[in-house]
């Protein structure tokens, strides 16, 4: 799945013909974009800043059933917040991707900074582990994981996860607390097609890091955490998908066994196009998520609600809008965006309406607080 360079990207393409003829290609690409936004809850805000994404992509074949690639990405980051009279700025430059890969036509391989993600839920995502991709950014960027992941594909569709992620402090996904750094975290995933639709079963150990935020670190410094997680979607003419996920976290105070801590998410979704214009798209989603002392007893549980439409404009123009609901602190969180694509170039203004005093969500749609809107202009090459 080598992108060959538009625009003004560079492409190297290397040829030797043999015996053992083989040929490799190289690719620069980028992403270049910048925003200016403005907010207002309790003070006005203002939100100005550039990225820049520069990849470079190199692959070969290896022989007759193999191929080799390898993709290295930095993101550069230079940022100002203006907040009533006082002014940050932050510039930051870190990997984005670096990461090798073996593959054939039913094994993949994958070592190094990559992005690992799964399921069918888009907006309210209980399998959101180990990323966390936003629907509104036109981007869709997220921190990657440093790990290694293959993934095996049987004849009959049958496909096989495993995956061993290490070198991750920080927090993930739906995570609050990081891992301990150099501890392995374990996982897999077996994704079972059917007519129509599929299923998959997941699983994910890791051991959480409590060091940085307890007063006494050998009282409770390190939990385990066990994942399950099991999905589907089908589609029947309309799209419907379920996904539900339970995670059993350890407490061991004073080097006693205290029972585990469970927490739980399940959503169920549905989606469709109508034939209004170019097609109105509408998705619609419902999350349950809580936690307790088992893992289906009573508990403290919260419900969101999810809906996005979604409009093509033509053949350059798209318009979308996403509502959330928090039904504990009936709290609606709305978001409308305009986008137009230009060749290399994508124009998006987006608005957003959301309490002042917002309560996490623990989605990508919660979003900042207040009312705002912001312009961005991305160029890829």
């Amino acid at each position: 799945m080598t992108r060959h360079a538009t625009g003004c990207g560079a492409r190297l393409l290397l040829v030797v013909t043999a015996a053992g003829a083989w040929a490799a290609t190289l690719d620069f690409n980028g992403r270049a974009s910048g925003w200016l936004g403005a907010s207002r809850d309790s003070s006005y805000r203002v939100l100005a800043g550039l990225r820049y994404l520069p990849e470079a992509r190199f692959s070969t074949p290896i022989g007759e059933q193999f191929a080799f690639d390898a993709e290295a990405s930095v993101n550069a980051l230079l940022a100002a917040d203006v907040r009533s009279r006082a002014c940050s700025l932050a510039a930051r430059l870190k990997p984005y991707r670096g990461f090798v890969r073996l593959s054939s036509s039913q094994f993949e391989a994958r070592a190094g900074l990559q992005k690992i993600n799964f399921g069918s839920a888009t907006l309210l995502r209980p399998l959101m582990w180990f990323d966390r991709v936003d629907p509104r950014d036109p981007l869709e960027l997220t921190d990657g994981v440093y790990g290694l992941l293959g993934r095996y594909y049987f004849q009959n569709n049958i496909n096989v996860w495993a995956w061993g992620l290490l070198g991750n402090s920080a927090a993930k996904g739906w995570e609050q607390l990081g891992a301990v750094r150099w501890k392995p975290e374990l996982g897999g995933r077996v994704q079972v097609p059917f007519p129509r639709g599929e299923a998959a079963a997941t699983y994910h150990h890791r051991i959480v890091d409590y060091h940085h935020v307890v007063k006494i670190p050998e009282a409770l410094d390190e939990q385990d955490e066990d994942r399950f997680a099991v999905d589907t979607k089908v589609d029947i003419g309309i799209g419907l998908w379920v996904e539900g996920a339970l995670s059993r976290e350890t407490r061991r105070l004073d080097y006693k066994e205290l029972p585990p801590m469970w927490t739980r998410a399940a959503v169920v979704g549905a989606d469709y196009t109508f034939g209004i214009g170019s097609g109105l798209g509408v998705m619609a989603e419902h999350m349950l998520v809580g936690s307790a002392s088992e893992p289906f007893g009573r508990g403290t549980d919260v419900q969101l609600s999810a809906l996005m439409l979604g409009l093509p404009l033509g053949l350059l123009d798209n318009l979308r809008g996403m509502v959330y609901y928090d039904w504990t602190n009936h709290d609606p969180y709305s978001y409308l965006g305009w986008q137009r694509t230009l060749d290399n170039w994508v124009f998006s203004v987006g608005a957003f309406w959301n309490p002042d005093t917002p309560v996490s969500l623990g989605a990508p749609g919660g979003g900042a607080a207040g009312k705002g809107i912001q312009l961005t202009v991305v160029f890829n090459h």
